[in-house]
């Protein structure tokens, strides 16, 4: 008889999200994607942070003051869409901690992403997630709430 405990594709995919967003060495905010083909393999991974060669030591952190991460850091959407390094992504699912910003919404139509599964709405009613929202919807992507029938999924190393 087959074990009953096994997790969905969709907490399987949603954990290597979370599990990239733990590479992220941003102080306050730590943001994973997972791109999948339409066969359920993984094509790429993103997390947010700076672009290669820009030191995590030399670039600001800071959310606030005179010099602060925003102007600097590449979310992780865009990010799993770089890494994808040119592969077709047409037709797939993106999986994300944090719905998309306006800025990320249009590489993800422009990637030819059909699905956005995301786990938090923080900043919903903001005007880059309200422009978000409408390009998605208006692009035909198809907008899904993760909601886990689990509280956690438990990885050990020993």
């Amino acid at each position: 008889m087959k074990r009953k405990d096994y997790i969905s594709w969709d907490e399987y995919f949603m954990s290597v999200a979370l599990l990239a967003s733990m590479r992220s060495k941003d102080p306050n905010t730590q943001v994973g994607a997972c791109i999948v083909g339409e066969d359920k393999r993984i094509i790429s991974t993103g997390y947010n942070g700076f672009p290669r060669g820009c030191s995590d030591d030399e670039f600001p952190w800071n959310r606030d003051g005179e010099e602060t991460k925003y102007p600097y850091v590449v979310h992780a959407e865009l990010n799993a869409i770089l890494n994808a390094g040119g592969r077709n992504l047409n037709g797939s699912k993106l999986y994300v901690a944090l719905f998309p910003c306006n800025e990320c919404a249009k590489a993800i139509i422009q990637a030819g992403i059909k699905e956005v599964v995301y786990l938090s709405d923080k900043y919903d009613g903001t005007p880059s997630v309200l422009a978000s929202k409408r390009m998605l919807r208006a692009a035909g992507v198809k907008l899904v709430k993760f909601e886990p029938d689990k509280d956690s999924i438990q990885i050990k190393f020993k």
